[in-house]
């Protein structure tokens, strides 16, 4: 079957792919409203194009903490990707080079960073940190990081303990015998293993604001903070001299009931007020709900469940194509709006339906 849109991905991922394993990456917590919610605020707002601009020569780069990708959607942090295709993270690192974007590396891989790295030299990698009780462990892992050439850090802040998801109690989810968390595996034999392939409790939910300061003596590399939805938390970030936000609700994983990222957005941006970089996942479906995400004043956006989506298609060349289709449908909608760059891309172009 062709494979048009974003949605026909999901649909051979829910078909193919083992009900334990889509259930996971399909997973939201207790309703799933959030996870929900991220994909219906993107129908509330509404484009006001604007018509005879030139746009026969359209520029869809960007440039994210100076450096340039192909176009503002890059590859959101999303564990065990072995679940969804036997390379792995190896398939999403290569998909990422070939498309030119930014791939952000979970913690919770199935294939080491070493891996990683190797599988796509000179490839835009950002690594997501979730800081662990042992912090030794934590330390590692960043210095492993910037080791390796990864060039910024992400600190996933809204995981002091997982949500509730229903469908992985209902299913005994557990990793398959055969796949490890290979970033973390030595750190933690001999020890028992949760659902998630890591002893219980093994992350910090002590951390605070004060632990940007400690990531900040064990690396040069700038610090992301991802999992920001108030303004209050955003200006707490800038405060703190991290680089760069993702306005993200761990994809309605974490707290349900919680506002949809792209309506979190808005006062983010306001809050910020240009000192730092503003990105955001969860939801974008389509092109054109990038063309909003910027408009309302993301730097980038990051996918992630449809990239899994892609995974399980083809793996790599899967992935590619994802990606490739959500590149033309942002470069028509653009066009469409009437904007021939990316710099064009403002608030004038959208406004919030009266629904």
């Amino acid at each position: 079957m062709a494979m048009v849109c974003l949605s026909d991905f999901e649909a051979y991922a829910k078909k193919y792919l083992p009900k334990t394993a889509w259930d996971y990456f399909a997973a939201g917590a207790d309703d799933c409203n959030t996870r929900d919610e991220n994909i219906l605020a993107y129908k509330r707002i509404r484009f006001q194009p604007h018509v005879l601009r030139d746009v026969s020569m359209m520029d869809i780069r960007t440039k994210i903490l100076g450096t340039e990708i192909s176009f503002p959607v890059g590859i959101a942090p999303t564990g065990f990707h072995q679940l969804a295709w036997p390379d792995g993270e190896k398939s999403t690192a290569r998909a990422a080079k070939a498309m030119n974007t930014c791939y952000i590396a979970s913690t919770y891989s199935t294939c080491t960073l070493e891996e990683i790295s190797a599988a796509a030299p000179g490839g835009l990698r950002w690594f997501q940190l979730y800081i662990h009780r042992n912090r030794t462990v934590s330390r590692q892992l960043v210095q492993r990081a910037e080791a390796l050439g990864f060039q910024a850090l992400v600190l996933t802040a809204d995981l002091p303990y997982t949500g509730k998801r229903r469908d992985d109690i209902r299913n005994g989810f557990c990793l398959p015998p055969h796949m490890k968390l290979k970033n973390l595996e030595r750190d933690f034999e001999g020890d028992d293993r949760s659902e998630y392939g890591l002893p219980p409790n093994s992350l910090d939910p002590s951390i605070t604001w004060n632990d940007i300061y400690w990531l900040q003596s064990l690396t040069h590399l700038p610090i992301i903070i991802k999992g920001i939805l108030t303004k209050e938390d955003a200006e707490l970030a800038v405060r703190h001299g991290v680089q760069g936000i993702i306005v993200s609700n761990h994809g309605g994983r974490q707290l349900d009931e919680g506002p949809a990222t792209i309506d979190a957005l808005v006062e983010v941006v306001e809050a910020v007020r240009g000192r730092v970089e503003v990105y955001l996942d969860g939801g974008i479906r389509k092109g054109s709900d990038v063309l909003k995400a910027l408009a309302l004043g993301a730097k980038c956006v990051f996918i992630g469940r449809p990239a899994l989506w892609g995974l399980a298609y083809k793996g790599e060349e899967g992935l590619q194509d994802v990606l490739r289709i959500l590149q033309d449908e942002f470069r028509l909608s653009m066009a469409l709006a009437g904007c021939a760059r990316v710099s064009e891309i403002g608030r004038h172009l959208v406004q919030f339906s009266k629904l």
